[in-house]
């Protein structure tokens, strides 16, 4: 099968003691020749938003694989967490137990930014579970820099008669876009990418909106995440990528001295049909191969 096929997505919850959980699933539409199915791949979102940012993705791997995708807590359509003071390992515990829920015992699993956290520490606690992962864009902010990002980037959302949060999300979401980070909105801090299309603001937009009174929770929880410490307990074979146009390119070599047996790659992004299509053939390479030391193109 190509590549560039797309598998249909569906979604579902799943049901937890405290908590629903949704997700987004697609499967190729025929099985294999052989009657063997690839391992499923669990993919884990970027914040704010949900598994809706990751349907190119999930359409396009789910061609060849089972894919599951669930929106973290506190955003999208699953539940809020216990409370707003849970850190990650609290979200991969939850998520496990979706995935638990969902009858998968060896996956793979694929996290972007706060899903690359929780990801990560999926990884360390089930490494006899997680047979393969891609991190892709993962930061290493100074004491200085997490401090301002705790201050500042993910605050709480007043919701107010007049309907002002539907504009504060609306342009938060935006201005993720034009500066890094957002809420310094000067030339120094100016980004070069440009926005996305009206509808894929759209979409993330709403996604937010969805999640307006807890979508600072995971945020705030990737934001603390301990990664010098956390990213060498990974002992799992581990794809780390980041986009030419990710703002956290300019942490990847720090990280990469972290994960020193972690396979590097610069991707071209999602940003339009032609990056899309190689970053999805550069990630079935690694999930594909066999030999751990030819998984690239």
């Amino acid at each position: 099968m190509t590549c560039n096929a797309l598998a249909r997505v569906l979604r579902g919850f799943v049901t937890l003691p405290d908590c629903q959980v949704h997700y987004r699933t697609a499967s190729p539409a025929s099985p294999e020749p052989d009657g063997t199915s690839p391992i499923p791949l669990v993919m884990l979102h970027a914040s704010p938003g949900s598994a809706k940012l990751l349907e190119p993705l999930i359409a396009r791997l789910g061609n060849s694989r089972t894919v599951y995708a669930p929106d973290t807590l506190g955003n999208g359509d699953s539940s809020a967490p216990v409370s707003d003071q849970v850190d990650i390992r609290y979200f991969a515990q939850v998520h496990v137990q979706a995935i638990d829920q969902l009858g998968i015992e060896r996956f793979d699993l694929y996290g972007s930014h706060t899903g690359a956290n929780i990801a990560c520490e999926i990884a360390i606690a089930y490494p006899g579970r997680v047979r393969k992962l891609i991190l892709d864009g993962v930061s290493q902010y100074t004491d200085d820099e997490r401090d301002d990002m705790l201050k500042h980037y993910a605050p709480g959302v007043d919701i107010d008669m007049n309907g002002g949060q539907l504009a504060w999300i609306y342009q938060f979401v935006r201005d993720v876009y034009l500066f890094w980070p957002w809420y310094k909105r000067d030339a120094a801090h100016r980004r070069s990418i440009g926005l996305p299309s009206a509808d894929e603001l759209h979409d993330k937009a709403v996604e937010v909106i969805k999640a307006t009174r807890t979508y600072h929770i995971p945020y705030r929880a990737a934001i603390g995440y301990d990664k010098t410490s956390r990213l060498p307990m990974v002992r799992v074979p581990t794809l780390l990528a980041c986009a030419q146009t990710d703002m956290f390119l300019e942490y990847f070599d720090r990280i990469c001295r972290l994960m020193p047996e972690a396979r590097p790659l610069i991707t071209a992004g999602t940003g339009n049909a032609e990056a899309l299509e190689n970053t999805v053939a550069q990630y079935l390479a690694f999930l594909d191969a066999q030999d751990e030391n030819t998984y690239l193109i």
